[in-house]
């Protein structure tokens, strides 16, 4: 399975209310992913960081938005350099950073899909949906739009261009959701949305869901795009985020996941985001998040040394 790998650090945090995530990728890089990949066979490639320039400001009907210029800024530039980062390897990481920028990246990578005649699909897991659009969101937080914009939803467009390969409602599936407004729920219903929250795996646990919908994605020759939010997962492993929701994914649910979709070879781009190191214990959720990336790109339980605590 090892192949060619791009990481692309995405060092934004305007789309969230608490300062941090601007650290994501050097935490990341800090925590060894690289080094952790090509151990596993993979050639990996570091393309820096992308970045924007000052930008003045852009007012909006909604008083509630903070950082929308900077932010539709980000979201433009990592559109291109996602792009460029998916087409130079196998399998690109974008690290973050606050997880507006999922709404650069996914474009980029449903522009791809487009561009290779095949569907995108996207499995998001957070605690939160992020189906919120410009006009409806109360908390003026863009890190929770992504999903309303790149899925082509009106009160978008304020942002960039709304994408020319809109991802489809029906192939996302979204996991661990567990904090949803009254606005997101009545969209998700609307578009179809897959949802499985925290009730529903507790009652089936994650295998069955995350199965059927990777033969969704197989059946219809799909790419898969994993975005991954530090708060899928329980606070208690990940401390490093400034949006925890209790009753999160645990340690073993979220390997377990990770190493599903190892098996399926369906994964072709993945996020990371909402890594805050400025409320991390030691670098422990960075360490864990590496870890996870690891599962997903190839180590198994067998391969793990005890490691001490100190």
């Amino acid at each position: 399975m090892p192949g060619t790998c791009a990481l692309l650090g995405a060092p934004i945090e305007t789309g969230a209310s608490q300062r941090g995530c601007i650290m994501g990728p050097a935490s990341l890089r800090t925590a060894g992913l690289a080094e952790g990949l090509a151990g596993l066979g993979w050639e990996v490639a570091d393309r820096g960081d992308a970045s924007i320039p000052p930008q003045g400001p852009q007012p909006h009907a909604n008083p509630a938005l903070h950082h929308l210029a900077e932010t539709s800024a980000w979201l433009a530039a990592l559109h291109e350099a996602a792009y460029e980062a998916g087409a130079a390897c196998d399998l690109p990481i974008f690290m973050g950073g606050d997880h507006s920028m999922a709404a650069g990246t996914v474009p980029a990578m449903a522009r791809r899909a487009q561009e290779a005649g095949r569907p995108l699909f996207v499995l998001w897991l957070d605690a939160h949906p992020d189906l919120h659009t410009l006009d409806t969101s109360e908390s003026g937080n863009l890190h929770g739009t992504p999903v309303g914009y790149f899925t082509g939803q009106p009160g978008c467009e304020a942002y960039p261009a709304l994408p020319a390969a809109p991802v489809d409602p029906a192939n996302i599936c979204m996991m661990g959701i567990r904090s949803v407004d009254a606005a997101e729920q009545i969209r998700i219903r609307e578009l179809g949305v897959e949802v499985h929250d925290m009730r529903a795996i507790d009652e089936t646990g994650v295998l069955e869901p995350l199965r059927r919908f990777l033969s969704r994605v197989r059946a219809a020759n799909g790419m898969l795009h994993v975005s991954f939010d530090v708060d899928f997962l329980d606070p208690s492993i990940a401390p490093a985020v400034g949006t925890t929701v209790p009753g999160g994914a645990t340690f073993r649910e979220a390997h377990l996941i990770m190493e599903t979709l190892c098996d399926s070879e369906l994964v072709s781009s993945l996020d990371l985001v909402e890594l805050n190191p400025f409320l991390d214990e030691r670098g422990k959720t960075a360490k864990l998040m590496c870890d996870l990336t690891a599962s997903l790109f190839g180590r198994r339980v067998m391969d793990r040394m005890t490691r001490s605590a100190y």
